[in-house]
């Protein structure tokens, strides 16, 4: 049995890194940051150009028509190279809603335009009674109304799948009655927004027992993707920390070689391949659509958020008092770490997922 992705998916992986590290540069994180900029334009283009975001998109609808786990290899480069687009919005979360339960005149409007880059399309799916507040989302005769405190990319997207309840709605943030609003975040590289209808039509999507089925199936694919965009993060941020290791020398030795960050550096390592054996577990459910993907995408998703957050902090404290400077990269994956551990609900929540999934599959 191979455990490993393919040759040809490497490869894809590859040429996305490559990609990445030409654009996805220190500079063009921080012109986003600073607001300049919603989110990178280049990497986005590139991106889409090369196929990569639509991945998991059926070619019938625009997509690449590749799967799942070109998509997590994708994923994981992302979060490797802090890309400051919608991917997880736009592909994760709206396009998966749509392939999973769209009509076909619903696919073949938007996923299309989703996959070309015409269109930027988000979700809020998760925890709705925490994420949104007065007036709490109601939909009755096509007519949506409600407040979503909590939307990412809410500010450009052309296409919102809001939850009411166990129904999802397409709506259109151009409508009458759709007010938006940018919100303050820890990591404005991945900004977000609060949207407000008020008697707005909507599209139905999915609705009672299928819709609440629905978003869970959707988050739980969001929940691996983002795990592997978690990993490449974790992973990148001990690499430079490690570098910065070798070089910085005190009491005329590098620092590197004192036995206590030493294990500081082996802690961490350990929590990130545990992290990335959770990943693989989760690609390999959601890619075969297994029943044990509830637990799968549950455990890739703790796992990943606490080493992805552990290796952020200690990064910091491994470059020491320069490490808590502007000019330095570590605190863009503090501030990553931050925003994903919380974007479809947090390490808690998921913690809970997964022993309630736990308790299913063994009742």
């Amino acid at each position: 049995m191979n455990f490993d992705f393919s040759d040809d998916q490497r490869l894809l992986a590859q040429e996305v890194r490559r990609m990445l590290a030409e654009t996805s540069t220190s500079a063009e994180i921080r012109r986003v940051l600073e607001g300049h900029a919603t989110h990178s334009g280049a990497v986005w283009n590139n991106l889409i150009g090369m196929g990569a975001a639509a991945a998991a998109i059926p070619e019938e609808f625009g997509g690449a028509g590749l799967g799942y786990l070109e998509l997590c290899l994708i994923a994981e480069e992302a979060g490797r190279h802090l890309a400051p687009v919608p991917l997880a919005s736009s592909f994760y979360l709206a396009a998966e809603a749509l392939m999973r339960s769209g009509n076909e005149e619903q696919q073949r409007r938007w996923l299309p335009r989703i996959a070309s880059g015409d269109v930027i399309a988000t979700a809020a799916l998760a925890n709705a009674e925490a994420w949104s507040t007065d007036p709490e989302p109601v939909f009755a005769d096509g007519r949506l109304t409600g407040r979503f405190a909590v939307v990412p990319d809410a500010m450009i997207a052309g296409l919102l799948v809001l939850r009411a309840g166990d129904t999802l709605v397409l709506v259109d943030p151009a409508a009458a009655g759709v007010a938006r609003r940018a919100i303050a975040t820890l990591d404005p590289t991945r900004p977000c927004g609060e949207v407000v209808c008020a008697d707005v039509a909507a599209h139905v999507l999915c609705a009672g027992e299928s819709g609440a089925a629905l978003c869970e199936r959707v988050l739980n694919a969001a929940a691996v993707l983002l795990a592997f965009e978690q990993v490449g993060g974790a992973t990148r941020i001990l690499e430079i920390a490690r570098d910065y290791a070798l070089q910085r020398k005190a009491f005329g030795r590098q620092i590197g070689s004192f036995q206590a960050l030493k294990h500081k550096m082996a802690d961490v390592y350990t929590a990130n391949e545990l992290a990335r054996v959770h990943a693989y577990y989760g690609a390999w459910a959601l890619s075969s659509d297994a029943p044990e993907l509830a637990v799968a995408a549950a455990a890739a998703r703790v796992a990943a958020s606490g080493a992805f957050n552990r290796a952020a902090e200690e990064g910091i404290e491994i470059h020491g008092g320069i490490g808590y400077t502007w000019e330095m990269d570590c605190h863009l994956y503090m501030r990553r770490a931050r925003y994903l551990a919380q974007l479809i609900g947090s390490e808690h929540d998921w913690r809970t997922r997964l022993a309630d999934a736990l308790i299913r599959e063994a009742a």
